[in-house]
């Protein structure tokens, strides 16, 4: 076997051998094509991959497959996305049926979700994807869940702040993540804030996990805190909103251009058009608040969330 190998490869060559579908199959030796190191020890395996890639899409073909996406990979919609995951009944499709305009199906009973439901979720003027997982849990799991975690990148941990095996839960859920080599989520949400009318089931979650997770309350059932989910989500993203302007007229604060934290003014520059970014000399800052009016920035300038910007080439 070549050496230097990476985990990610690794990995992804396990969900090949573990695959079922032609589209499932697929979906691993692209991710191996994509991980695996490109160096002379790597050429045999990297023509190897691409031969069983080959064949499977044909395979895929002759069975009236498409070359698209397997249908547990989500394609990403709006200014950023976020996977909810957690144990059976946590109250995640609650959620993103309160957040937003899909209508998951909602039981009483463990994995009632059984495939990925995507939703648009309105925060100001931007919208976020959430997409709600079937559940992790010892007693099943969908074979195709850790990639699909893997595809969207970023997650929230949704848990129900009433469930007396909380804790127990949240271990295997982090064992699991950490064996299958994906990142653990930053944030987690406890559901049902309802059930604990004191918060002292939180306050105990908060000492025990306060150092791993930024941690919020929130109740499907009644609305409480998913306002303040909104603005959680959008900063657990990263994210700015940038306005534009012509000299001497108003910035139009309605469709703001979003960029993660840490872009320039030349990054805004490149989201407007391209040829634009080459010409462009310098830019004026201004805020909504009025604490800058038409300062001077360089190209490099870094933007926050809601500058407005007036180019000059």
């Amino acid at each position: 076997m070549p050496a230097n190998l990476t985990p990610e490869y690794l990995d992804a060559e396990q969900e090949y051998k573990a695959a079922r579908t032609h589209q499932e199959r697929i979906a691993a030796l692209e991710r191996m094509l994509a991980t695996v190191p490109k160096h002379k020890g790597t050429e045999k395996l990297q023509a190897d991959i691409k031969r069983r890639l080959s064949q499977e899409r044909k395979e895929a073909h002759k069975k009236g497959g498409s070359r698209s996406a397997p249908v547990f990979l989500v394609e990403k919609e709006g200014a950023g996305q976020l996977a909810l995951i957690g144990p059976p009944n946590s109250g995640k499709s609650s959620l993103v049926a309160a957040l937003t305009h899909a209508e998951p199906e909602i039981a009483e009973f463990p994995f009632s979700t059984r495939l990925p439901c995507p939703g648009m979720m309105q925060f100001e003027n931007v919208q976020i994807q959430l997409v709600d997982l079937p559940p992790l849990s010892r007693d099943f799991m969908e074979p195709w869940l850790p990639q699909a975690i893997r595809h969207v990148g970023e997650g929230i941990l949704v848990v129900d702040i009433s469930d007396p095996d909380l804790l127990e839960e949240i271990e295997f859920i982090e064992g699991l993540l950490e064996e299958r080599r994906l990142k653990r989520p930053r944030m987690l949400v406890a559901n049902k804030s309802d059930l604990d009318p004191t918060g002292e089931d939180f306050r105990v979650l908060q000492d025990l996990l306060g150092e791993r997770y930024r941690m919020l309350a929130v109740s499907a059932a009644t609305g409480a805190n998913l306002d303040r989910f909104r603005r959680e989500v959008f900063d657990l993203l990263e994210l700015v909103r940038v306005y534009t302007k012509r000299p001497g007229k108003p910035a139009d604060l309605t469709a703001p251009y979003v960029l993660r934290r840490g872009a320039t003014v030349l990054d805004v520059a490149r989201h407007v058009h391209k040829d634009f970014a080459e010409r462009l000399k310098y830019a004026r800052l201004y805020t909504k608040d009025g604490r800058r009016d038409g300062l001077m920035v360089e190209r490099t300038h870094l933007v926050e969330d809601e500058d407005i910007l007036e180019f000059h080439v």
